[in-house]
């Protein structure tokens, strides 16, 4: 099982988190000057890297927080975690 550390419940059961994609996206300041197409890359393009990448999680079975998570995509292992925002969390995952 995998566990993934709340940074303010500690580590639990990957099965009590969502993940929300990827994170840091910034919404553009003057969206209705956007095109359609402009639109359309902030709201669905993302970069999909290989190797470390920083996503957002809910602990959606427990504190219903939202945090930023460190993940490898190749070996799925989570690193550091931060909430929304925050400070540096309780670290890594097991």
């Amino acid at each position: 099982m995998l566990l993934i550390c709340c940074p303010w419940c500690g580590p639990r059961a990957e099965s009590e988190y969502t993940c929300g994609g990827e994170a840091d996206i910034v919404r553009p300041s003057a969206s209705e000057n956007l095109s359609d197409a402009q639109w359309g890359d902030y709201l669905f393009m993302r970069r999909n890297p290989r190797g470390p990448h920083r996503e957002q999680w809910n602990h959606a079975h427990g504190c219903r927080r939202w945090f930023v998570a460190e993940r490898d995509t190749v070996s799925y292992a989570f690193g550091a975690t931060t909430p929304l925002g925050g400070q540096a969390g309780q670290g890594d995952a097991r």
